[in-house]
Parts: C-alpha cells; sequence; structure tokens
C-alpha cells in the first residue's frame, strides 16, 4: 500500500468502537487491536512523536488496515482476545489462557462454599460454579467487593478457613459471617451462596434496584458523594452482568449483510462460533443492477465453493429471498459438505445483533473504499465531464440548511478536494434573525458568513455545491454577486426529485438550465456523497443547539420514551453517559425498554 493510500484511510476513520487488524505485504495480520475510537486509536501509530521501537517497527511494515466496529467497546475487547488467539499475531502479547481475563468461581463441595477471583480454568475445582471470562478486572473487583457486603459468602482459602479459632477481621467489619467458627448455620449460609449466584446469573433484580432508590434518595438529600458511590455500583454491576451481542449467546453462523450504496456494493461476513464473533471479511461486488436478493444467492453460490470453509448451523442474511431460491443452495451445501443448514432473513434477539453489525461494516467499508485516491479522481473527471467545467475540480465546498420547524437552524459547509473530505475544513454557521423556516434567507446569510471575510491569500472553492433548488441557488448567487465573487465561483444546487427519492436528483446551473445524471454515473455519486455529507454534519449541530436552547436531555428528543422509562434508563446506567455507552443489548435490559425502542434510543444518541 502507497503511503499516500494509507493517509486516506487514516483521514476517513470512523469515530466508532471496533477492531483494527494491522496487515503485512503479503495481507498477514501484524497486529490486532481494539478502540473505544477507531480514528483516535489507530491515527496514534502514525504520529511523529512515536519512540517506542516495537511500535516503530511494526508501523513500518504496515501495508494495510481492516476494521471491525462493534456495538461497544466491551464488545471490542471480547472480539479482540477471539481474535488474537485465532490469528495469533507477531506483535501482540498472546493471551493464552484466558489469563488476562477473569473468572468469578463458588466452589461446591464444600458445606460452606467459597467465592474467589481466578484468571484461566486450568486450576478451577472441578464442580466448581464458574462465571466469566469478564472483559475488565476492575469491575469484577468492585462487584465481588460489593458482593461480599451484601451476601457476606467467605473470600478466604480452605486452609485458612479449617484453622480459625476466632473470627477474622471480615467479620469485623461485616464483610463474612465467620462460618469458619460457626456464627452463622449451613442452611442459612447456603441462602447467601444461592443469592449470590443468582445475581451473577442474571436473575435477581432486586440488588440492582435497591442500589438505584439509595442513589436516588441520596442525591435528593443532596448526599452526592454517597450517590456517586450507588453510581459506580451500579455501572459495574451492569458490566458484570451485560450479555454482549459478540460473547453471551450461543450458537454458530454466518451473517452476510449486503449494502448498496452510491453505486458500490459491498457484503461484509461475520463468522459467529460458539456465541463469538470470531472475525470478518468483506467483499466489494462489480454488479449492482440485479435485485438485492439475486446478487446475494449469487453470491452466495461461490462463496462456499471458493475454498473448503467451515460449514455453520445457520446462514444469516440481510436481504429478504423466496424458499424456492434457498433450496438448491441447500441441496448443493449439504452435497457438499453432508451438513444440513438454515438460511433466514428474518432473525431476533442476538441474530439480528449481529446482522446489524455487519450491515454497519459494510457500510464503513463502501465509505471507507469511496475516499481512495483512484476512485476520488476518477470522480473528480467524471464531474468534470459531465458538469462540462474547464477543469477538474480541486476544491468542492458544500452547503446545507438544518432546522426543525425553524427552530435552532444550523447552516453546515463541508469541503471535498483531491484527497477527499477534508474533515479539518468543515464548518458550521449558526443563523439569526431570519424568519423561522426561511431556508432562503438561512443559505443567503451563511454565504455571507463564509466569504464576507474573503482576501487575496484566502483558499477559494471551485465549485461550489448548494443542498437545495433554484430558490436557494438564486440566493446563493445574489450574495455572491455582493461579494463579487460570483465569477470566480461556479455554483450549481442539488434537490431531490419525486418523492425525494435517491437517484432521482435534478442539479440546477445559475444559467437557468437543469440536469439530470444517470444514477450509476460515478460523478452523480460524488455529488450525492458530499451532499449527504453536508447533510449530517448540519443534523449533527442542530440537534446540539436544538438540546443546549431547550436546557434538556437528548433522551426527550426520542419518540415513545417517556418521563418514567427515561428515568428507569438513567438509574439503570447512573446517568446519560451510560446511556450513551451502551449497546442496543443493554439498553434493551432496562425494563420497559424492548428491542425495537432500544435501537431507536442508539440510533438516536449515536447520530
Amino acid at each position: 500500500m502507497t503511503e499516500s493510500k494509507l493517509q486516506h484511510i487514516l483521514a476517513n476513520l470512523p469515530h466508532l468502537s471496533g477492531v483494527y487488524k494491522m496487515l503485512g505485504a503479503q495481507g498477514e495480520v501484524l497486529y490486532v487491536g481494539k478502540a473505544k475510537s477507531l480514528k483516535n486509536r489507530v491515527s496514534s501509530y502514525f504520529q511523529k512523536n512515536i519512540t517506542h521501537p516495537k511500535t516503530q517497527a511494526l508501523v513500518a511494515k504496515i501495508c494495510d488496515i481492516e476494521l471491525t466496529i462493534t456495538h461497544s467497546e466491551v464488545e471490542a475487547l471480547l472480539l479482540e482476545q477471539n481474535l488474537i488467539k485465532t490469528l495469533k499475531p507477531p506483535f501482540n502479547i498472546l493471551l493464552k489462557d484466558d489469563k488476562s481475563y477473569p473468572y468469578i468461581v463458588i466452589t461446591a463441595k464444600e458445606d460452606f462454599p467459597q467465592i474467589s477471583i481466578q484468571r484461566g480454568k486450568k486450576n478451577i475445582v472441578q464442580g466448581a460454579r464458574v462465571f466469566g471470562p469478564y472483559p475488565s478486572a476492575q469491575s469484577v473487583h468492585e462487584a465481588l467487593l460489593l458482593l461480599q457486603r451484601l451476601f457476606q459468602v467467605r473470600q478466604c482459602d480452605d486452609s485458612t478457613f479449617k484453622h480459625r479459632d476466632r473470627p477474622c477481621m471480615q467479620y469485623q467489619i461485616k464483610r463474612c459471617r465467620a462460618p469458619c467458627v460457626g456464627l452463622i448455620s449451613q442452611p442459612d449460609y447456603q441462602q447467601d451462596v444461592d443469592s449470590t449466584i443468582r445475581f451473577l446469573e442474571g436473575k435477581n433484580t432486586e440488588l440492582q434496584q435497591q442500589i438505584a432508590q439509595q442513589m436516588e434518595q441520596a442525591s435528593l438529600a443532596l448526599n452526592f458523594e454517597a450517590a456517586a458511590i450507588y453510581r459506580d455500583q451500579l455501572l459495574n454491576l451492569r458490566q458484570i452482568q451485560t450479555q454482549q451481542a459478540v460473547y453471551g449467546e450461543q450458537g454458530e453462523a454466518d451473517v452476510f449483510a449486503l449494502v448498496i450504496e452510491q453505486g458500490l456494493a459491498a457484503i461484509q461476513v461475520l463468522y459467529v462460533r460458539g456465541g463469538r464473533v470470531l472475525g470478518s471479511k468483506n467483499y466489494f461486488l462489480t454488479s449492482t443492477e440485479s435485485e438485492s436478493s439475486t446478487i446475494m444467492m449469487e453470491f452466495l453460490s461461490g462463496f462456499y465453493w471458493q475454498q473448503e470453509r467451515d460449514i455453520p448451523q445457520e446462514i444469516i442474511i440481510n436481504c429478504a429471498v423466496q424458499d424456492e431460491q434457498t433450496q438448491s443452495l441447500k441441496q448443493a451445501l449439504f452435497s457438499s459438505y453432508q451438513r444440513k443448514v438454515h438460511i433466514k432473513s428474518r432473525v431476533k434477539e442476538h441474530r439480528a445483533a449481529w446482522l446489524h453489525l455487519a450491515e454497519l461494516n459494510a457500510k464503513e467499508a463502501i465509505k471507507s473504499h469511496l475516499q481512495t485516491k483512484m476512485q476520488v479522481t476518477a470522480r473528480l473527471q467524471a464531474l468534470q465531464k459531465s458538469l462540462q467545467l474547464a477543469n477538474i475540480p480541486q476544491r468542492i465546498e458544500c452547503f446545507d440548511i438544518s432546522h426543525l420547524q425553524g427552530e435552532a437552524t444550523v447552516a453546515s459547509c463541508v469541503v471535498y478536494d483531491l484527497q477527499g473530505a477534508k474533515r479539518k475544513d468543515y464548518r458550521h454557521f449558526l443563523i439569526k434573525n431570519i424568519q423561522a423556516g426561511d431556508d432562503y434567507a438561512a443559505m443567503e446569510q451563511a454565504i455571507q458568513q463564509r466569504f464576507k471575510k474573503v482576501n487575496a491569500e484566502s483558499v477559494l472553492p471551485d465549485l461550489l455545491l448548494i443542498d437545495g433548488g433554484k430558490g436557494q441557488l438564486d440566493k446563493t448567487q445574489q450574495a455572491l454577486i455582493q461579494l463579487a465573487l460570483a465569477e470566480q465561483i461556479t455554483t450549481i444546487a442539488i434537490s431531490k426529485g419525486e418523492g425525494r427519492k435517491a437517484g432521482l436528483e435534478t442539479i440546477h446551473f445559475t444559467t437557468g438550465q437543469t440536469l439530470q445524471l444517470a444514477s450509476d454515473d460515478i460523478a452523480f455519486h460524488l455529488l450525492q456523497f458530499i451532499r449527504d455529507e453536508a447533510h449530517r454534519f448540519a443534523i449533527t449541530k442542530h440537534r446540539a443547539k436544538r438540546d443546549k436552547a431547550r436546557q434538556s436531555s437528548p433522551l426527550e428528543a426520542i419518540p415513545n420514551l417517556g418521563a418514567k422509562r427515561r428515568r428507569a434508563l438513567l438509574q439503570h446506567f447512573g446517568g446519560l453517559q451510560g446511556v450513551i455507552n451502551a449497546s442496543q443489548q443493554q439498553l434493551a435490559q432496562v425494563e420497559g425498554i424492548g428491542l425495537n425502542l432500544a435501537q431507536i434510543i442508539y440510533d438516536i444518541l449515536h447520530g
């Protein structure tokens, strides 16, 4: 991979949690890592101030970077663990025998069982109840301490337990009931053990409700220090109980998600074994003319015969297909591999989470692919030809207006040049003193704000793209004439087609002429991409401004999320930030929040 292409990948990394794989010249995996923000973490490897010899050696060998996006940082951590054990990258410290992840163990043979933390499964006593592995050792220790305070199950080893003749300090501070010296009966002690097991199995919610009530009471009493302690306890308890989409469910499947955007088609494959996502791979397809179901079935017809593969119990796809379309594939798989396979397109719960994850990764793969220099250059050349421009545009700026019935009006300006999207030049403009909902006046004010301080050293766009129709274009041109810039900048507008369907947009010129490009024209795809990016950037700022103006929680803007459910969410996760960091599966576990509403909450909070 050339250095310029690598720079394109780095420039377009998403601010999402996930796992990254550093690849060498032959496609071999050099290093696997996880990140809360892939953008920040992966970019950090390429800073000029890196001095560690191992990191320098790794960066020198990197020829490609592959990403797998996850719903949360915890999922990323667990997926990283699986990939390291499977791929054994040379630059990773290998996680042998699960020693980097703790288990909670409750012994079973004694009259007075012990609860403890152990790393790895090799030395666990036969018959013991084992819970884990857990991704955060700190959370496990803190939760175990809380369980010790509430249920007072002993943590001392058997040798210490058998040779005590008087209660130890743990009894004095009320963290053990001293079964070693007979201060509690065996049946009463067993009840405490059973309560602990129920909690660790996720069947005991009374404890969480109790802590939530204590947190609320402390807050109302203005005892914020105690409330913070209860909040942290809740967060740790939630983390230790949470079942993640990449780990907590059983099953084996190959998950295929087809996404077609801006003339490109990508299929993302997730490999799930034993409930764990063991890896993923993306494929770009050359044809997008057929129906999605046809494209998917043609891909599957070749996928399992390109090389010998491990055939799962299920094949999950995101395209609705008829039974007769899948029958021949099932028969062929049985003939070749002697394995009956179920092909599903309608799935729920954890299978739906896998499918959503595959779709998210396919969309990001398309977005990244569109940013490569070869693709950018080809699209700019096609745009020059389609718009009959004298030269290839070196800099394109696109403006969009966002508001909600005139409230919190914001204008956005995104920039696209020969290197792709130039995010450091993106700008927002706050629109003031106009009639609510007047998009024409808002656009005119945004143009004036952008160009009013232009001087001889300023960088001007070769092409100015307006998201709107003839009205917005006329106002833009009037503003440029007032600023004496109309002759220096070519301006066009792109408006939605009938029914606001993608692919039916119309391009408007300042001469009054209009143009409709073919839906498979790569110049048209470029205009769509830039327009959509401006729209996304405008909406992000608009929502932030609207929420600030209302002085309310972002949760209040979510449909069907009333005060009771908002309260339950905040109590469950200990605050708004906990809600924002939660995955769909974690949100769905809150009382009154189902999978559908959890999906809506997650999508809105993450833009």
